[in-house]
């Protein structure tokens, strides 16, 4: 070992060597353009290629566990162990005209030369030390998978050369002389071919103005070849923007592209994450773009959004009608724009399905998903969703609210304080969380639930004269209790309407029943549990 040590040092000492990932970011289409080519010199022929795994020609769905609802779920590579195709043979193979074989080619790939140096420094006398040892991997264009860098930063593993070429960060190493390359891409109008790149806010940004960014889908890319594309998940590492004003963005975040509908979002969404379908880039090219839409005045405007792009044979794709998926048995769902503080409001016009992979629980599958309203230390609340029965006096015809504190469940109550004029009012109809076969420990069942409490006890089915009453009128209830469904696929459905204003004009089949006006709105932050 200690000879092989002497020996990288010797060569680096007589070697050209160039710089290594440069800091500045590039577009990655730009970028490629050169990549063809550098894998045109760099490749061997594939009937040649003693690596060729069946990871990349023969990637199927794993079969669902027994007992699974079923096909609609998989099972993530997270809860099973990646095949190793790499171990058996390789120590039988040829070290390299160096005699330094893969140890020796995955070190000078890591960060234990390379990162010696600061980033202001870009003389990096290894880095292209490792491009000089022909890889062991013969084709080169395979050399594309997601990795992780010992910081927990998502990236790809590829050469030293390609990490360079799109001014990634490498960060570990990866098997067959590869590096774990992460890729940031900062600032607007960029385009982005590669699997695992950071999308970050520039250093300012001006208001009102737009910013944007494509995701180039195309399996003829070198980086895509192998893997035709299906999805792309989008995970908010961080998000900020300016938060809405009575439930409509006034600065905006969108998606084009997708055959995915998903929903205008801005405020705070830090750790969200959205799934979007797309059509096979093996079949038909695509672009994806995600685009900001910055209002006049000051706010807090910074973001940081990891962009995946998922195989369409992976076995870990999200269902095609899900915005959002979970694949652990215990966990946390909120809606977009929910926070632990006072004054944080829910978004309008959201309509999407959240879905959670049915998990195994001791060794068998989960039987029920159940719901639990989240702990809110800093202020927040963490369930109010519209509001559920009129207060005394109150009528919708004015716009004043319903009381507040009380849970709601189904879509209209009939209403009949107002002597004059009793009449049918939506309750969950227009803002509600959809949880099908919901019901509490003693079987009562709701499957629409809003109200400022997460309960299936209902409203009354009418009311006594406004005109007897000293409180608001009585209804539904103060607390919150488990909710749980066994209905599979287990999945929950978030909508709101276009508005927090009263509804007081009838526009059937649209907007069949009057409504009061919200007040304080949240949405929901809930902790869920497979059992």
């Amino acid at each position: 070992m200690a000879f092989k040590i002497a020996i990288i040092f010797t060569l680096a000492a007589f070697l050209n060597v160039g710089q290594g990932c440069e800091t500045n970011q590039v577009d990655q289409l730009t970028a490629r353009q050169g990549l063809d080519e550098l894998l045109k010199e760099e490749s061997y022929s594939s009937a040649n290629n003693l690596w060729t795994t069946p990871y990349y020609y023969n990637y199927q769905p794993r079969t669902p566990l027994p007992g699974f609802a079923n096909a609609y779920e998989g099972r993530t590579p997270m809860n099973r162990q990646q095949p190793n195709y790499f171990i058996k043979d390789e120590d039988s193979l040829p070290e390299s005209r160096l005699f330094l074989g893969n140890i020796a080619t995955n070190l000078i790939g890591s960060s234990l030369f390379n990162n010696r140096f600061s980033p202001a420094n870009q003389f990096r006398p290894f880095a292209n030390l490792l491009n000089r040892i022909p890889p062991n991997s013969a084709n080169s264009r395979s050399a594309f998978d997601a990795c992780t860098s010992p910081a927990g930063e998502a990236g790809i593993c590829t050469m030293s050369s390609v990490c360079s070429l799109f001014a990634g960060r490498p960060s570990g190493s990866c098997s067959l002389s590869r590096v774990c390359c992460v890729n940031v891409v900062n600032g607007c109008g960029k385009t982005v071919t590669l699997n695992n790149t950071y999308w970050q806010s520039p250093a300012t940004v001006s208001s009102p103005s737009n910013c944007a960014l494509t995701i180039k889908l195309d399996a003829k890319l070198a980086e895509q070849s192998f893997k035709p594309i299906c999805q792309i998940r989008l995970d908010m590492v961080s998000f900020t923007t300016a938060p809405p004003v009575a439930g409509t963005c006034t600065d905006t975040f969108q998606v084009g592209g997708a055959t995915t509908m998903a929903p205008t979002i801005c405020g705070v969404n830090s750790g969200q994450h959205m799934y979007l379908n797309v059509p096979s880039s093996g079949v038909t090219p695509s672009d994806v773009q995600l685009m900001f839409n910055f209002a006049a005045g000051a706010a807090t405007r910074s973001w940081n959004i990891k962009i995946a792009m998922l195989p369409c044979a992976a076995d870990y794709l999200a269902p095609s009608d899900c915005l959002q998926y979970f694949t652990s048995a215990t966990g946390r769902v909120s809606s977009f724009n929910w926070q632990d503080t006072a004054g944080a409001h829910q978004l309008n016009n959201q309509n999407y399905n959240i879905c959670f992979r049915t998990e195994l629980v001791s060794s068998q599958p989960a039987t029920e998903a159940c719901l639990s309203v989240c702990q809110v230390p800093n202020g927040g609340d963490a369930f109010y969703i519209t509001t559920p029965a009129p207060g005394s006096g109150e009528t919708v015809t004015t716009g004043t609210t319903f009381a507040a504190t009380l849970s709601a469940v189904g879509t209209t109550f009939f209403d009949n304080s107002v002597t004059t004029a009793p009449r049918t009012v939506a309750v969950c109809l227009y803002d509600f969380l959809l949880v099908t076969g919901g019901r509490d420990a003693n079987g009562i069942e709701a499957d629409r639930y809003c109200g400022n409490a997460l309960n299936p006890a209902p409203l009354p089915a009418a009311n006594v004269p406004v005109t007897t009453l000293a409180v608001p009128v009585p209804g539904g209830a103060t607390t919150s209790i488990q909710v749980c469904t066994p209905v599979k696929p287990f999945k929950i459905t978030y909508k709101t309407d276009g508005t927090e204003a009263a509804i007081t004009t009838v526009t059937a089949p649209t907007v069949p029943f009057v409504a009061a006006r919200d007040r304080g709105n949240t949405g929901f932050c809930l902790d869920f549990q497979q059992r």
